[in-house]
């Protein structure tokens, strides 16, 4: 499960960030997980309640984004948001798509500090 070594470079970084102002209490810590970026939420957050549970993170929140695949059609000439990474194609058209322009991120967002 690689969703744990994520948790555990998620909670060092948010203790590098909290330290740099102050030593602050975080209570919540948000995150953007694309569709594409082969994170599953369920195994983050479990992952991440077990590995803050002997730190000075323990009880805060993993409040977690859920971003869509958003892809270019270079046939419409648009966005399309897909339903499923499973089929690269346009939902209008069904021409293959290349251009992912969002849905891949795995990106601490905020901090909530008490």
């Amino acid at each position: 499960m690689h969703e744990l070594s994520i948790a555990l470079s998620m909670i060092d970084e948010v203790l590098e960030q909290a330290k740099k102002h102050g030593g602050v209490q975080v209570t919540a810590v948000h995150v953007k997980v694309g569709a594409f970026s082969g994170v599953h939420k369920d195994a983050l957050e479990f992952s991440y309640a077990a590995a803050s549970e002997d730190s000075p993170l323990r009880g805060s929140r993993l409040v977690i984004e859920e971003v869509p695949i958003v892809v270019y059609c270079w046939q419409c000439h648009a966005e399309r948001t897909l339903q499923s990474f499973q089929q690269l194609h346009c939902p209008r058209c069904n021409a293959p798509v290349h251009d992912i322009r969002q849905g891949q991120e795995l990106e601490i967002t905020a901090l909530e500090v008490a």
